[in-house]
């Protein structure tokens, strides 16, 4: 999986709250290709979640609870497939606990099911 894990374990390095969404929206639309081609179970989560965040990132006003818990979910799922991964094992389960320590679960969290529905995903040309 060719992702930017740098531009994102560094993002939480120098504190995600302070990335611009732009930038957060960026980084998500280029995991949400790498994943479009992964037939690995727990991707179709972790892209539904990621449409998810995509969503509070381009709205006016972001719900911060709603963030935290999707990036504590998210954390956990990419823990999960991490020791699955053919390459960047290690990445995998840095950037998992990233996100897991970013965010807080939320017992009541509800699905985005319109966000699910519609991911966007840009493609690579190839």
């Amino acid at each position: 999986m060719a992702v930017r894990f740098a531009a994102t374990l560094n993002a939480f390095n120098r504190g995600i709250e302070k990335t611009k969404p732009a930038a957060g929206i960026s980084m998500i639309e280029d995991w949400e290709t790498a994943l479009a081609d992964i037939d690995t179970p727990g991707t179709k989560g972790i892209a539904r979640d990621l449409a998810a965040l995509k969503r509070q990132l381009e709205a006016g006003e972001p719900d911060a609870t709603r963030i935290d818990a999707i990036l504590a979910r998210l954390g956990g799922a990419v823990a999960k497939i991490a020791p699955r991964a053919e390459t960047n094992k290690d990445k995998l389960e840095t950037l998992g606990q990233a996100l897991s320590e970013s965010g807080s679960e939320q017992g009541d969290e509800e699905e985005d099911v319109e966000a699910a529905a519609a991911p966007q995903r840009r493609r690579k040309a190839a």
